[in-house]
C-alpha cells in the first residue's frame, strides 16, 4: 500500500505530466486535488501525445479510478470537450469521478478575470484568464455553484439567479461590460449538466475506500510551489494550494495517509507571467533553452521565460512539502551550452548573501542570483537508460543538485516520452 504525492517545485511547467504519468501507470487511484483548466500536463506515451488540463493523467489505463477532488474548480464546457478529445482517440472514461462538492467555473468568472486584467493595467498578474480565481473567490464568499447545484436542475437556476444578477451588476457598472443573458446561461449549463451527472460521487469516500483495502494511490499536483497562495512569489500566484499539504484539504483525506512525497523539477528553471526571476536568462542560451525545451504553455501557448537552475527555489519547496525525492526532468536540454550554472544562493543590494527563499515579493526583487559553474556536456543522452550510462559531467550535475537542494533525485528525465526517464 503506498499513497504518492507528486508536486511541482518550481513555477510549474516542470514535467509534472510525465512522472506522473509513469507513477500512474503503476497506481490503482489517480486522484487531482486543486486548481482548474489553467493547469496543463503533457504526456507522451507511444508516440502519442495527450495534453490533460482538467482529467487526471490515470485516464489513459482503463483500469486506474481517476478521481477529481473538491479543492479543483471545473470548467464544464472544457471538461466536456477533453472528454470528447480522449474518446476520438478511444480512451475510456468510464473509471472518472468528480466530487460534488467541486466548484464551477462559470462564464462570468472568465469574463470578470480578463475585466479584472485589464482593468489593473500594467499592475495585472497575467492570469490564464480561465476563471479560475474569481470561481474561488465565490468559494470563499460563500456564493459558489457547485458540481451538485450542476447536475440538479432546479438548484442551478436558483443560484445561478441569484450569483448571476450581482455579477451582471459588478460586469456592467464597476467595469462597463456587458450583462449575461442568465435564461441561456442556465439553459447551457443544464445541458452540460447532464453530461456530468454520471461521473459524479464522493471523492473522499472512494480515496479513503480505496486507501482501506491497500490500493496504490496517486496524488497529481497541478501548478507548482511558487504559484502558491501562501507560499509563492505572491501576487503572482495562483488561487488554491499545489503543496503537499494541499491535495489532503482538496481530496478530503489525512496527512497519515500520504507514504512518499516527490516533487518535479526541470534542469533549468522556467516562468510563465509576470514577477521577478532570479535566474531569468534573456540571451541566447535563454532562447536555445526555450526552443530544444519545447517551452511553451500547454494552455496557453505563451513562450515562457527561462533561465538556470535555481537551488534555492528549489530547496524552499523541499522544506515545504516535506519531499521524499526529487524528480529532474529535461536534463537533456542542457546538452550542447558548454559550461552549466546553478544558483546557490542571493545577493542582496546591502551586500549580504541569503541561503534561503524570501518570503515577500519585495524581498526577492531584491536579489540577484550567486552562481556556481559545473561543467557541462555535448552528448546525446537521450537513450541513456541508467545513470551510470550518462556522461560524468550529468552525474556530477545531478549530485550537486542533490547537495544544494538537500534532497535525493530519485528520476531524471532525459526525453519527452514516458521511457525516458532513469529512475535511482
Amino acid at each position: 500500500m503506498s499513497a504518492n504525492i507528486v508536486i511541482g517545485t518550481q513555477w510549474g511547467d516542470e514535467g509534472k505530466g510525465k512522472i506522473i504519468d509513469i507513477l500512474a501507470s503503476r497506481a490503482e487511484v489517480v486522484v487531482r486535488s486543486q486548481g482548474g483548466n489553467n493547469a496543463g500536463h503533457t504526456v507522451v506515451s507511444n508516440g502519442k501525445t495527450y495534453k490533460l488540463h482538467l482529467i487526471p493523467s490515470g485516464i489513459l489505463y482503463p483500469n486506474t479510478l481517476c478521481l477529481i477532488g473538491a479543492g479543483v474548480v471545473l470548467d464544464p464546457k472544457d471538461f466536456i470537450g477533453e472528454l470528447n478529445s480522449l474518446h476520438s482517440k478511444g480512451i475510456s472514461t468510464d473509471n472518472l469521478k468528480i466530487d460534488p462538492r467541486a466548484h464551477v467555473v462559470m462564464p462570468w468568472h472568465i469574463t470578470l478575470d480578463g475585466l479584472s486584467e485589464e482593468f489593473r493595467g500594467n499592475m495585472d498578474i497575467g492570469t490564464t484568464k480561465r476563471g479560475i480565481g474569481p470561481t474561488y473567490m465565490d468559494k470563499y464568499e460563500r456564493c459558489g455553484i457547485r458540481v451538485y447545484d450542476l447536475v440538479n436542475p432546479k438548484l442551478l437556476k436558483e443560484k445561478a439567479l441569484a450569483t448571476g444578477k450581482l455579477k451582471n451588476k459588478i460586469i456592467t457598472e464597476v467595469y462597463g461590460g456587458e450583462a449575461f443573458d442568465l435564461d441561456k446561461v442556465i439553459e447551457e449549463y443544464i445541458e452540460y449538466g447532464k453530461v456530468l451527472a454520471p461521473y459524479v460521487d464522493d471523492v473522499s469516500v472512494l480515496t479513503y475506500d480505496a486507501n482501506k483495502e491497500g490500493k496504490t494511490i496517486m496524488f497529481e499536483g497541478a501548478q507548482a510551489t511558487l504559484l502558491d497562495i501562501d507560499f509563492g512569489t505572491y501576487p503572482y500566484v495562483t488561487s488554491s494550494h499545489p503543496l503537499s499539504a494541499g491535495v489532503c484539504v482538496g481530496t478530503g483525506v489525512g496527512p497519515k495517509m500520504i507514504t512518499n512525497i516527490i516533487g518535479v523539477a526541470k534542469a533549468y528553471t522556467t516562468r510563465v507571467g509576470k514577477g521577478p526571476f532570479p535566474t531569468e536568462l534573456d540571451d541566447e542560451i535563454g532562447n536555445t533553452i526555450r526552443e530544444k525545451g519545447g517551452e511553451f504553455g500547454t494552455t496557453t501557448g505563451r513562450p515562457r521565460r527561462t533561465g538556470w537552475f535555481d537551488a534555492v527555489i528549489v530547496r524552499h519547496s523541499v522544506r515545504v512539502n516535506g519531499l521524499d525525492g526529487l524528480a529532474i526532468n529535461k536534463l537533456d536540454t542542457l546538452s550542447g551550452l558548454g559550461n552549466l550554472k546553478v544558483c546557490v544562493g542571493y545577493k542582496k543590494s546591502d551586500g549580504s548573501v541569503i541561503k534561503n527563499f524570501p518570503p515577500t515579493l519585495e524581498g526577492l526583487e531584491d536579489c540577484k542570483p550567486v552562481y556556481e559553474t559545473l561543467e557541462g556536456f555535448n552528448e546525446d543522452i537521450s537513450s541513456c537508460k541508467n545513470f551510470e550510462e550518462l556522461p560524468v559531467a550529468c552525474q556530477n550535475y545531478i549530485r550537486r543538485l542533490e547537495e544544494l537542494c538537500e534532497c535525493k533525485v530519485c528520476m531524471v528525465g532525459v526525453g519527452p516520452d514516458r521511457t525516458q526517464i532513469i529512475e535511482r
